[in-house]
């Protein structure tokens, strides 16, 4: 039941990214993303934050950190393609999480562009959208959908 599942939620994101023309394999919400990470051995989450966004907002437990820009001025990171390469394994399942969706969506682009097949990124990140007060967490994300975190 949980593979069959998983397989739903990865058709679903696929769907979601040929809908949209995106390059990479699919888009996923973070309680589809925790799903397949749940239930797929071959799945890591890569949160390609800041150390001091991990450190002042929150992290999710057994996720690989790369950060895709430096805080403070974001910074790109002229060593992400590498580190990725080096530290994660083409044929996972690879979901990129970051604050709201945007970077990973890059991170996610530059994988396929690498050669990962199965890279999805997860739309809405750990925060999610602001509200009208600039307020995240309120209306969706990780935290807000009530997955696991630490600080």
């Amino acid at each position: 039941m949980a593979l069959e599942k998983t397989t739903m939620v990865l058709e679903t994101a696929r769907e979601r990214a040929k809908q949209t023309n995106l390059p990479y394999a699919g888009v996923l919400t973070p309680e589809e993303a925790f799903i397949v990470l749940q239930n797929n051995p071959s799945a890591v989450l890569v949160d390609v934050r800041t150390r001091a966004e991990l450190e002042l907002v929150g992290r999710v437990p057994q996720s690989t950190h790369l950060e895709w820009a430096f805080y403070p001025g974001m910074v790109a990171n002229p060593d992400f393609s590498s580190q990725l390469l080096a530290q994660v394994d083409k044929g996972l399942t690879v979901i990129f999480m970051c604050r709201t969706g945007g970077r990973s969506h890059n991170a996610a682009v530059l994988a396929q562009q690498l050669g990962f097949l199965d890279a999805y990124n997860m739309a809405e990140g750990f925060e999610g959208e602001a509200n009208s007060l600039k307020q995240r967490t309120m209306i969706n994300g990780w935290r807000h959908a009530g997955l696991p975190w630490t600080n």
